[in-house]
């Protein structure tokens, strides 16, 4: 069952458009994750669904009503925001059944809701206290247990963890995933952090620039990215860019090369119609780089570490790589970037020799960044 569709949303704000002919389906129970970079369109499209905002051509359905035109209390939605939007002067209890109030819900039905919903996230001994009284994290419960109040047909998030220390995030995230499973309620929640993206996630919706650029499962997007846009936002560190030229093409192999980088072999899905002497993307990620043996050369790459980070269990290397050509942007650093899975005792200007993965490469085109034909494999949830 479809709990909320989007139909061809677009949004303008004078001469600039802000949403593209947005078309999205969300199963009924399902985690949805929009992710993107700032400007990308993706809060103020959460805004449109909750009814914040006002589209300028399209449709919004929810559990097959069309609510484009409703008011955001009568559209069945209920928002959690970056902000924890609490009452100072109300108690834990008050601000929680707030909603239920305004809509002259009965007081039993109110009181029933606020200790379900405390019960459910574990904070029924702090209902007599006033926000003030409360930490960052208890702040934010106490915020989506006003959410959970209203029984919504869907629950819209807009960054609600940003404001939490590293380590709360962590425990929120677990939190916010297991009260889902509870629920089995269907969530859409914006943020700019793919970590929260990758492990809360029913399936990832990537925007750019107003435009949905692929919707599918976190290890899906992961592993089959359908554009360079996509293969750099996803992961971290992310992947590396490098500018190639194809050498030669046999059936499905195509062999590319570029100065300061060993030929090396990528097996495509299926044949190609790539010419000799076409000028390709190569990515690879960083944790699809080895070390040669003898760390001096001999590699696919040869070059100089930059930097080295030492983060106890993995160590990050960035690789001056000299005349090879690496493609930075927003996706990129303008080094190789290395992630090796261990202690290593690497120290700044040291020559190494790098190893890429060739079961793990991808080709971009030149036109528009799409992946070109390279699939892999995927154990998904």
């Amino acid at each position: 069952m479809t709990s909320l569709e989007l139909r061809q949303i677009n949004k303008n704000y004078g001469a600039y458009h802000a949403l593209r002919g947005i078309d999205l389906s969300v199963a009924q129970g399902e985690f949805i994750v929009m992710v993107g970079p700032s400007g990308c369109g993706k809060s103020t499209l959460l805004k449109t669904i909750a009814g914040l905002e006002e589209i300028s051509s399209g449709q919004i359905l929810i559990n097959g009503r069309d609510v484009s035109k409703q008011e955001p209390g009568d559209r069945g939605i209920a928002m959690v925001f970056q902000s924890y939007a609490l009452y100072p002067h109300m108690t834990v209890a008050e601000n929680m059944g707030f909603g239920l109030r305004m809509a002259k819900r009965p007081k039993a039905e109110i009181e029933a809701a606020v200790q379900r919903a405390a019960k459910i996230l574990r904070i029924t001994d702090q209902l007599e206290k006033r926000p003030k009284q409360l930490s960052g994290g208890q702040r934010q419960r106490v915020a989506i247990g006003r959410a959970i109040t209203r029984s919504p047909d869907v629950f819209l998030f807009d960054e609600p963890l940003s404001n939490l220390d590293a380590a709360l995030r962590t425990q929120m995230r677990v939190e916010l995933s297991s009260l889902h499973a509870e629920l089995g309620a269907t969530m859409v929640y914006v943020t700019h952090d793919q970590v929260e993206a990758m492990t809360m996630a029913s399936r990832i919706v990537v925007l750019n620039q107003g435009v949905i650029e692929q919707v599918g499962s976190p290890l899906e997007l992961y592993r089959n990215p359908d554009n360079l846009f996509v293969a750099g936002f996803l992961g971290a560190p992310r992947m590396n860019f490098l500018g190639v030229t194809v050498d030669e093409v046999s059936g499905r192999n195509v062999t590319v090369s570029a100065p300061g980088l060993v030929p090396v072999t990528v097996d495509l899905a299926e044949a190609t119609v790539l010419a000799k002497g076409a000028s390709l993307t190569l990515g690879v990620r960083p944790e699809n780089i080895s070390m040669v043996a003898d760390g001096a050369q001999g590699g696919a790459i040869n070059g100089a570490v930059r930097l080295v980070e030492h983060l106890g269990r993995e160590t990050i290397l960035y690789v001056d790589a000299g005349n090879l050509r690496t493609i930075a942007s927003e996706s990129g650093t303008g080094n190789i970037t290395v992630q090796l899975s261990y202690v290593a005792p690497f120290a700044a200007d040291q020559n190494v020799a790098l190893k890429l993965d060739a079961n793990e490469l991808y080709l971009f085109s030149p036109d528009g960044g799409r992946t070109i034909s390279v699939r892999k494999t995927t154990l998904d949830r």
